[in-house]
């Protein structure tokens, strides 16, 4: 079983924003590009980061060419899990700015990254720790809703760009929360009404 620090007490939001990515260079397959093909097209259709993806040389060009060889690194979200993670984002970050939807994004994918945490979207999503939820929309239930598409859209740039930034893995409201213990910890970015700590 994993170590983990106490986490938040009731009503404080919490997930992470661009941080480190300790994703493996271990390739699982390898694809092969089509004419036009960008590393964003690339990344966006394995849903992995742009920053994981190497040629045969193990390096990252600026060019793509037709018919050269794309290591895919292990480091995969599914379908299943990219549904789940924009349901947490949109009951999370209704009413926020899109920047602030990426961080809710990131802030779980940040979590996936870290040995602190469930090694998978669901288990980081639905942790339970003390006897209350990580996040809110767990306990009441909003995570069941429709996800928008602004919410879709902002998960898909958090797995583009997974691995980058500040390495938030907590967010609250600093007006509404009531954790002496999230306060502590080191701001990394503020965005909208919500606070992002790592």
């Amino acid at each position: 079983m994993k170590k983990m620090k106490k986490l938040l007490i009731a009503g404080v939001l919490s997930l992470s924003l661009f941080g480190f990515s300790g994703q493996s260079d271990a390739a699982v397959n390898t694809h092969n590009v089509k004419q036009g093909e960008t590393y964003w097209t690339i990344a966006h259709q394995y849903g992995v980061s742009v920053l994981g993806l190497k040629n045969a040389n193990n390096k990252t060009t600026d060019l793509l060419y037709a018919g050269e060889q794309i290591r895919i690194p292990n480091t995969q979200i599914s379908a299943a899990d990219k549904e789940l993670l924009a349901r947490l984002v949109h009951a999370e970050a209704k009413g926020e700015p899109y920047a602030g939807k990426v961080a809710v994004a990131t802030v779980v994918l940040n979590r996936l990254d870290s040995p602190l945490f469930p090694d998978t979207v669901s288990g980081v999503i639905y942790q339970k720790v003390s006897g209350y939820y990580a996040f809110t929309p767990v306990q009441n239930g909003a995570i069941n809703s429709a996800p928008d598409q602004s919410s879709k859209k902002a998960v898909d740039e958090a797995i583009a760009f997974r691995g980058q930034g500040n390495g938030s893995l907590y967010f609250f409201n600093p007006k509404t929360s009531t954790s002496k213990w999230v306060f502590s910890r080191q701001t990394t970015v503020m965005i909208g009404k919500h606070r992002f700590a790592k």
